[in-house]
């Protein structure tokens, strides 16, 4: 039996990790999305006393199948999660998308500890660029399963509603077996086989129903506009720095807040822009050494994230 714990809970958060500049050349809507889970002994046969669900993780992406596939042999990173609820490789395989430019943010919440729970993403922005959202969490305890969703195409093919973006939905949310375990129910023993491909459990003890809903409340969205482009020319230098930072914008972009986030989401540091200023210094030499993210918004929606290293 495998079973996935947490010391302390997990506060409801995104994590935002663009590892490149991202700006609104294209179409970027804004949603609200959340998890519901449901374990229940008439649909899944038994709940376990210690019944629960790991973080909530994943990414946006530009293809189908980036992260997880039907079909095909679960990566190190779904293992992982549906393993143990452990969340580390799969945050790197994010990572190394979103470096080879097809993911562009990891996203990931906590659920409370329970059976039937409810995970947030609050002001998720998805570009028409990355269209494709996918959401794993461990089923827990379990020898090897987890609820997916998979590449799922937030584009409604309909340029005339939202800028193409579909509306407010609901969808049923399945479990899926990562192939990696031979346990057949909750509580199995641990045993380990040669990897086989992930497929959707139909069978004892989860019989095929549905563990979650998800839905994805649509709040707004931007059209495609080439002035967006310019935040793109803004620069920011040194990088890496000691802590002195420039942010260059000799195009006088009429930019609204800057913000720095650490590597877990964290919001370090948010000030207020004043349009008419053509640069902007900044004094980071109160933090630590490490990775940071600063972002820059707009008053007309465009934003631009930097990856940020201070020496």
């Amino acid at each position: 039996m495998k079973n996935y714990t947490r010391n302390l809970k997990t506060p409801l958060f995104l994590v935002i990790l663009f590892l490149t500049s991202f700006a609104f050349g294209q179409s970027v809507a804004t949603y609200n999305i959340s998890v519901s889970t449901i374990w229940n002994v008439t649909d899944h046969t038994s709940v376990p006393g210690n019944a629960h669900w790991s973080d909530l993780i994943g990414a946006t992406h530009s293809v189908p199948n980036e992260f997880v596939s039907l079909g095909m042999i679960a990566t190190m990173g779904i293992k992982d999660v549906a393993e143990g609820g452990v969340n580390v490789e799969i945050t790197k395989e994010i990572g190394d998308a979103i470096t080879a430019g097809s993911a562009d943010q990891l996203l990931q919440a906590g659920f409370n500890f329970g059976p039937e729970e409810t995970a947030l993403l609050t002001n998720t922005f998805v570009s028409e660029d990355f269209p494709y959202i996918t959401l794993v969490s461990m089923v827990a305890p379990s020898p090897d399963w987890f609820i997916a969703v998979n590449s799922l195409n937030l584009r409604s093919g309909n340029p005339v509603i939202n800028n193409g973006w579909k509306a407010t939905f609901t969808m049923d949310v399945f479990v899926y077996d990562a192939g990696t375990d031979d346990g057949t129910n909750y509580g199995s023993s641990n045993s380990p086989n040669t990897p086989v491909a992930v497929s959707m459990i139909n069978g004892f003890p989860i019989n095929g129903n549905k563990m979650a809903t998800i839905t994805f409340t649509y709040v707004t969205s931007t059209l495609s506009l080439d002035a967006e482009n310019t935040i793109e020319n803004i620069k920011v230098f040194p990088n890496p720095t000691k802590g002195n930072v420039t942010v260059s914008n000799i195009q006088n972009l009429d930019l609204k807040t800057l913000e720095i986030y650490n590597v877990l989401g964290g919001l370090i540091k948010k000030q207020s822009l004043n349009s008419e200023l053509d640069h902007i210094f900044l004094n980071l030499t109160n933090l630590n050494q490490g990775v940071y993210f600063l972002r820059l918004k707009s008053n007309s929606g465009g934003i631009k994230t930097q990856k940020l290293i201070i020496e």
